[in-house]
């Protein structure tokens, strides 16, 4: 039996908790099917399921930046209220998810907010803290 590979389709539970906060647990829940390498999870989180085998449970204590990488205050901007449509609500912690031009989106969260001003936050809301992922490999699928 050979583990789990980029290209595979995995079912699996996960927890991914910070601290005392528990992020996102789908261990009560139905588990996530996703296919390893498509960016569908953190690459960083995905380099720590291969090799896994369908029924492992593991649990990773990860360092400070070692899961969303180090905050970097560069990806911290202030932009003009103008540049967001008039109705958007907007308050500090709120995500927005904006449209490159290449098709793709990025995430950022509302750091601060004026009449005239918005400053965005474009670090992953986990960049530079410790994390502790828990996975549960339920089947794996290869192509």
């Amino acid at each position: 039996m050979t583990g789990l590979r980029p290209g595979d389709r995995v079912t699996l539970h996960y927890r991914l908790t910070c601290a005392d906060t528990e992020v996102v647990n789908t261990f009560p829940h139905a588990p996530e099917t996703f296919t390893l390498g498509t960016g569908e999870l953190e690459a960083r989180l995905e380099l720590l399921l291969l090799g896994l085998e369908a029924g492992q449970h593991r649990v990773f204590e990860l360092a400070p930046g070692e899961a969303f990488g180090h905050r970097d205050e560069q990806l911290v901007h202030t932009l003009p209220r103008g540049d967001f449509p008039a109705d958007m609500e907007l308050a500090p912690g709120y995500g927005v998810r904006f449209d490159l031009p290449n098709g793709q989106s990025m995430m950022g969260t509302v750091r601060a907010l004026t009449d005239t001003d918005v400053t965005m936050d474009f670090n992953h809301f986990l960049a530079g803290l410790p994390v502790t992922l828990e996975v549960r490999i339920l089947a794996i699928d290869m192509p």
